[in-house]
């Protein structure tokens, strides 16, 4: 049996019919032919390097509302936006207006306090002092001096405050020698505190709060002092108090892991809480990473300003009868976990918990004393900015 097909051309119509010797049935042509391929809109390219964005919450409509069209689980984004460039426009700012990290040291004379800042910051940030000349008195309180310098590092300036505390635990008789250290580290909130109140306030207020509080511990290898308790104890709520065996390479191994093992002990039984505090800790990351920064306190460190060759290379250390004893090198001892700690991964925090936890303390109990403080007149600010 012959089957003919005869198209039959309509306006705006094309049909089919089918013959077998009867007509079958007449079909629109327009539901067979594929409708006619529009080009896809264009996508934005996405910058190099940069990683793409997943998932959005929702459709943003043609008013601004956000909606939910397809699947629940939300839309592909169809081109990079620029969120991720905020963190760069951060960067710029904070380059333009440089930082500011204030480092108090605290201990007796002969530890080593300034031969490490200078050694943590590979210049001459500190002031050079071995002790006390024969001419020279030795002071009846503690002396608080700071020194200001501006560092720069790959574009990154930053102005660093070592202040030092010659003179204590120096004395015979050594009572409420931390006075003078707690009256100075209050004054610098104060001045902050007047600062924020004034009326007539500056668009940046200078910073000279201490931000960190380096405790150099004795390495006698039994035990803490008790000023050194009594100290920390005082203070651990006002500063972030890092403790340091000062020259630990004058013990051994052994020796230097049961004096760490003993100090933490004491402090846990005094109820010393050096930073970073548990309390402080944001997320379980956070935690992780503070939990072993914990159990490695306090640091055993030794400083050098020194170079000498060893294999072939120039290293910071020092010299003794039976070799060279590497700043740097982990086997020898902490200095290089002291500061990537103190400056590689803890240095904004640092900042952050002084502004947001001993700041805010202090200003809060400043607040409550007199029903509040009263603004300051500008004669009152010139004389705090002389």
């Amino acid at each position: 049996m012959e089957l003919t097909l005869c198209v039959v051309l309509k306006p705006d119509k094309s049909y089919a019919r089918h013959y077998d010797g009867s007509l079958i049935r007449e079909t629109d042509m327009s539901d067979i032919v594929p409708p006619e391929v529009r080009p896809k809109p264009v996508v934005p390219a996405k910058p190099p390097n940069v990683a793409f964005l997943g998932h959005s919450v929702g459709h943003v409509g043609a008013h601004g509302h956000g909606g939910s069209h397809g699947s629940s689980g939300g839309s592909t984004l169809l081109g990079y936006i620029g969120i991720d460039s905020i963190i760069e426009q951060m960067r710029k700012k904070t380059m333009k207006t440089g930082f500011d990290f204030n480092i108090m040291v605290v201990g007796h004379s002969g530890l080593g306090k300034s031969t490490l800042v200078n050694t943590l910051f590979k210049s001459q940030v500190s002031r050079k002092s071995t002790g006390w000349a024969r001419d020279e008195k030795i002071p009846k309180t503690v002396e608080i001096k700071s020194v200001s310098h501006v560092i720069e590092e790959g574009g990154v300036k930053m102005k660093l405050t070592v202040v030092d505390t010659p003179g204590f635990g120096d004395l015979i008789n050594n009572d409420n020698c931390w006075d003078p250290i707690s009256k100075f580290i209050n004054e610098q909130y104060e001045k902050f505190l007047k600062e924020e109140v004034n009326i007539t306030r500056k668009k940046r207020i200078p910073d000279t709060r201490v931000h960190c509080c380096l405790y150099f511990i004795s390495p006698t290898g039994h035990s803490l002092r008790q000023l050194d308790i009594e100290f920390m104890k005082r203070l651990s709520h006002s500063v972030n108090i890092i403790p340091v065996i000062a020259k630990a390479d004058t013990m051994t191994i052994e020796e230097r892991q049961d004096f760490k093992q003993r100090v933490r002990k004491e402090l846990e039984m005094s109820g010393i809480e050096f930073y970073p505090q548990k309390e402080f800790d944001e997320d379980m990351e956070d935690k992780s990473d503070n939990d072993k920064i914990r159990e490695a306190m306090p640091f055993a460190v030794v400083g050098s300003d020194k170079e000498y060759q060893v294999n072939g290379k120039r290293v910071l250390g020092r010299k003794t009868a039976w070799g060279i004893v590497e700043v740097e090198n982990p086997n020898h001892c902490e200095f290089a976990q002291l500061r990537d700690f103190l400056i590689r991964s803890h240095l904004q925090d640092l900042k952050e918990v002084t502004h947001n936890i001993h700041y805010e303390t202090y200003r809060a109990k400043r607040l409550n004393e007199n029903g509040g403080l009263h603004p300051i007149s500008s004669s009152d600010t010139q004389e705090s900015n002389l």
